[in-house]
């Protein structure tokens, strides 16, 4: 066991770090590229990379700076890694194969924005071949090794694009994700790796693995870098059919520090499997009790479903899509594939459509059975990976071992689902250890603030470094997936119109009384009969009110339905909340007949339809 003590004796690569260094004159962009290639040779035996740019190649990007202003472009002088199945510019691209390389004449989109924003690329990373692995060993071009151990495994398929950022030679780092691959190295080298929804950030310039559910990926030393860094990558791109637009409750300012109680759900302990590392089993346990001490609430979750979902990922017929991106080298020059990674994608001929079929029925089923469960918490927390394996014992029994690394992680893409890992434990054997968050598509900054919470709550250093990692964003966030609303009248439970907000997936969260300063009054018109209350400091009196949660992607429908004279304003609670709620405007009160003194709509009903049966 070779074990790398933290790096003392580099500069603190953070974007931030940098930035500030920059702004402040005491560095330049060219003294850390230069630096970073000496430091490269040092790691030479890592196998991080297969294209390490010279001075040369990365001149025309370093001399773009001149006409970019440090201030209004977030990453200037940043560098960053590409894992090598993303293009790159007059770069070769290999995925991880000599004889499928080709040269392509620009850079894939993310890529460019990324350079836009003045970025700085390292170099083209290792990974396992065709994107084919969780483990960094499936490569022509070496085995890459850990950041912390040089005899354990790197992760994989990103494998080199995460060493290389834990190891202090780039900012940040592209990967990609299918079954994990953004994930698992992130945790074994104790890295933050955003798992972006499907869609989020373009494929253009992507060699596929599996196209309907690759996903590009972010590797980073804290949730702070991985937002800025997506914010820059992210967004519609038209030549994408697989590209989605962000919604607003999903854009780069709704990241910050997630506050309040967290409702987490957990597997049970019969459902978990560490296969034999004990030290990952009591990091998982370690990191539960830690966050439960700090708001966060635990919600048992059957896995069952979710296994099975990740199942059909290698042993149902999405391998033919493996077998798709490889044609024609694999039907041609199959030798030219690492034998391993043939294995796996040979058998990618054979399905037919009806076995594609018949997955996807039985992946419905069990999706809705999932999301079900997942509707209840606000994420999910999972052991990234339940263990850690040596580079030995995977070339020993690499199907076995590949495929309980992913455990975890191969339900999520056929999900549809997003994911953070965020690293929480240095183990008493000196390795990383992390959780997963995972939440619902375009839940990406939700979990983001959540797993900033989690870097503060459980501070270590930035990956290899010795270098803090915490993320310094503390503005509060709390994520509201509903709108509490204050209804007095005709939307009363049992009223003509609460279908408006049953029908909207409202639920009725208290019954109870407005500050007394308010006054009720009856409006002319109907059906249905319709108070509206206004603030009234000097005549007003409390009145019976009901307050709903209303979702929020519910709301602007349901606001834009109400009539006027009334809208929707502040209304203050007898326990002092302010909460919206129905207002009436004073012109639509001319007329009306005051109903304060009955304390509220339904004791003001009940006299009409006691003056009816009279």
């Amino acid at each position: 066991m070779s074990i790398t003590p933290p790096l003392t004796d580099i500069r603190d690569m953070g974007i931030g770090a940098l930035r500030q260094a920059y702004l402040e004159g005491a560095l330049t962009p060219s003294q850390v590229m230069s630096d970073i290639r000496e430091r490269a040779q040092a790691y030479r035996q890592h196998n991080i990379w297969i294209h390490l740019l010279s001075e040369v190649e990365q001149s025309v990007w370093l001399d773009a700076l001149a006409d970019k202003s440090p201030e209004s472009h977030p990453l200037w002088g940043i560098p960053f890694a590409i894992k090598d199945n993303i293009d790159l510019a007059g770069i070769p691209t290999t995925a991880g194969c000599p004889e499928f390389a080709y040269t392509p004449d620009s850079s894939a989109k993310v890529v460019q924005q990324l350079i836009d924003a003045g970025a700085i690329p390292v170099g083209k990373t290792n990974l396992d071949q065709f994107a084919t692995g969780l483990n960094g060993t499936r490569s022509p071009y070496g085995a890459c090794h850990n950041a912390f151990d040089f005899d354990y495994i790197s992760g994989g398929s990103s494998s080199g694009s995460a060493v290389a950022v834990a190891l202090g030679l780039s900012s940040f780092s592209l990967g990609t994700d299918t079954a994990g691959s953004g994930r698992v190295p992130a945790c074994f080298n104790n890295l933050v790796g955003v798992k972006p929804s499907i869609g989020l950030l373009s494929a253009t310039g992507l060699v596929p693995a599996c196209r309907s559910l690759d996903c590009i990926t972010i590797f980073a030393y804290n949730t702070d870098d991985a937002n800025i860094a997506l914010a820059t990558a992210e967004g519609f791109d038209a030549s994408d059919g697989y590209s989605r637009t962000n919604p607003y409750s999903n854009q780069a300012r709704q990241y910050g520090l997630r506050t309040g109680n967290v409702k987490i759900g957990v597997i049970p302990t019969s459902q978990l499997k560490f296969f034999g590392d004990h030290d990952y089993e009591t990091a998982y346990h370690d990191t539960l009790n830690k966050l439960t001490a700090q708001g966060f609430e635990l919600y048992e979750i059957d896995y069952t479903p979710f296994d099975e979902v990740a199942k059909l990922l290698y042993e149902g017929p999405w391998v033919a899509e493996r077998y798709i991106a490889t044609q024609p080298l694999i039907d041609d020059h199959p030798e030219a594939i690492f034998p391993v990674v043939r294995d796996i994608i040979e058998p990618g001929s054979k399905p037919a459509a009806t076995a594609l079929f018949r997955a996807q029925y039985r992946l419905n089923t069990l999706k809705q059975t999932c999301l079900e469960q997942m509707a209840t918490v606000d994420c999910l927390l999972t052991p990234t990976a339940g263990k850690h394996f040596t580079i030995a014992e995977m070339l020993e029994k690499p199907i076995q071992h590949n495929s309980e690394l992913g455990y975890y992680t191969n339900f999520m893409n056929l999900l549809d689902l997003a994911s953070i890992a965020v690293p929480t434990q240095i183990t008493d054997g000196g390795r990383p250890f992390g959780v997963t968050l995972v939440g619902q598509t375009f839940s990406d900054r939700k979990l983001l603030s959540i797993a900033n919470r989690i870097q503060q709550i459980l501070p270590l250093p930035k990956g290899a470094l010795a270098a803090p990692a915490a993320p310094q964003n503390h503005a509060p966030i709390s994520a509201p997936e509903t709108i509490d609303v204050v209804v007095c009248g005709a939307h009363l439970s049992g009223q003509p119109l609460n279908w408006q907000l049953t029908e909207r997936g409202a639920q009725l969260k208290q019954t109870t009384y407005t500050e007394a300063t308010y006054q009720l009054f009856a409006l002319a018109g109907g059906p249905p009969l319709r108070p509206g209350m206004k603030y009234a400091p000097q005549q007003g009196g409390a009145i019976a009110v009901e307050v709903w949660s209303v979702p929020t992607k519910e709301f602007g429908t349901f606001v834009a339905n109400i009539p006027a004279p009334l809208g929707i304003g502040k209304i203050k609670l007898v326990d002092g909340e302010m909460v919206s709620g129905f207002i009436a405007e004073e012109y639509g009160l001319e007329g009306a007949q005051d109903i304060t003194h009955f304390g509220g709509w339904l004791k003001y009903l009940d006299t009409l339809s006691d003056s009816t049966t009279q």
